[in-house]
């Protein structure tokens, strides 16, 4: 198995690419700490893991990752009952397609405090564990927007772009403790939010996308699993897109 006993956290990991990445890492092996917004949807995943993958090590939590001390107490916990950390996704994030003339600071600031303050928060607090036992894996969720832009809904592609820099920059700030740090930025992916988008509309999408299909929320856990595994043991600073050769 690929991560086998790898200790992993992954934030937005009750649903949609999370969860999927949630399933492929116990799959191969890792012990998972899975995080969500809300007890209601962490439990719900965990009961779903839990009886596909009976043997494992599976843990729920929900802290405020824009609030430092809640993610740090609940981190702390997590990784003494997992017996360390080795992997660190984040993964949690919000989009958005509000137009800029009905724009608010509030509304910016809401975006960007999930979408790249609490990735900081997250790999601040697990860093300080890999920096003493001089190996880890911190792995971001970007977009194929950090390339592209949108045409609204600027908080969203901006967070990404803070995102990718961050992911480059730490990464060569923790290389000297043999810290990989990557991103997987995902095309238009096949999640619950799709699912409900009318046929009419997804349609014109996939006529914009070389392999003619949207992506699945396996095809981005796959990129984690192989960004987290010794497989990748020379790569970091990299935004791996994983969108089918998607534009926006």
């Amino acid at each position: 198995m690929l991560l086998e006993n790898i200790k992993t956290i992954i934030t937005g990991g009750s649903r949609g690419i999370g969860l999927a990445t949630a399933k492929a890492f116990l799959q191969e092996g890792a012990l998972v700490t899975l995080c969500g917004s809300r007890k209601e949807t962490v439990e719900k995943a965990m009961n779903e893991l839990k009886k596909e993958f009976p043997n494992s090590f599976i843990k729920g939590i929900y802290p405020d990752l824009k609030n430092f001390d809640d993610v740090k107490k609940q981190f702390d916990e997590a990784i003494k009952e997992m017996g360390g950390i080795d992997c660190l996704i984040n993964n949690a994030g919000i989009s958005d397609d509000k137009t800029f003339e009905t724009y608010d600071i509030d509304h910016f600031d809401n975006v960007l405090d999930l979408n790249i303050r609490a990735p900081f928060i997250c790999s601040k607090i697990v860093s300080e564990y890999m920096i003493k036992q001089k190996h880890g894996v911190i792995l971001n969720t970007s977009s194929m927007v950090s390339r592209d832009g949108m045409t609204a809904g600027v908080a969203y592609p901006t967070s990404k772009f803070a995102l990718n820099g961050f992911t480059l920059s730490l990464a060569r700030e923790l290389a000297k403790y043999n810290i990989r740090v990557n991103a997987v930025a995902p095309g238009v992916t096949y999640t619950d939010m799709m699912r409900a988008v009318p046929e009419e509309y997804i349609q014109p999408i996939i006529k914009t996308i070389p392999l003619q299909r949207l992506g699945e929320p396996e095809d981005i856990a796959n990129a984690f699993v192989f960004l987290a595994s010794d497989k990748a043991s020379y790569i970091s600073g990299q935004i791996l897109h994983v969108d089918g050769l998607g534009r926006v």
